[in-house]
């Protein structure tokens, strides 16, 4: 007796939305190497701009465990792009400040993840990619432009 094929009634998002999430990460990674930063590296750098955090707040905003975030910052510091300095508000706590360099590394990375981002979307109209772009933050669960306050722990 032969078993049959379930019938797919259903376009395989998960697989479609890995995809194009793989193949954008590979982009943005060999767009960003061209000025010797990695996408965790831009990362760090734009959301320590945005104001003062520590290293624990920065790895929360990036989505990165504790030992990828001190190996990034140690990186981002031999660089000359960021330094851990003492909070200017809790003597204990160390935030990362963004070196003068490091601004405009910042800013060079964000064109280029802008540029990535407007190619990777560039064969969708205006109201089409607007519609995606709505229909994306929903899936993922974010409600409005800018970032998101972290909504899990990390549990590695």
């Amino acid at each position: 007796m032969a078993s049959e094929v379930p019938e797919r009634t259903v376009r395989d998002i998960t697989n479609l939305l890995n995809s194009a999430g793989h193949l954008l990460s590979n982009r943005l990674a060999a767009a960003l190497a061209e000025v010797d930063l990695t996408p965790r590296m831009q990362c760090v750098l734009a959301h320590a701009l945005e104001r003062e955090r520590t290293q624990i707040e920065l790895a929360a905003l990036a989505d990165l465990d504790k030992t990828t975030m001190v190996t990034t910052v140690d990186e981002l510091e031999k660089r000359g792009l960021a330094e851990r300095r003492p909070s200017s508000t809790d003597r204990r706590a160390r935030i990362v400040a963004v070196t003068e360099r490091g601004r405009r590394a910042a800013a060079e990375g964000q064109r280029i993840v802008d540029d990535v981002h407007l190619d990777a979307l560039s064969g969708l109209s205006p109201e089409a990619r607007q519609a995606f772009l709505d229909a994306l933050s929903r899936l993922a669960g974010i409600r409005g432009p800018g970032p998101q306050p972290v909504r899990r722990p990390r549990g590695r």
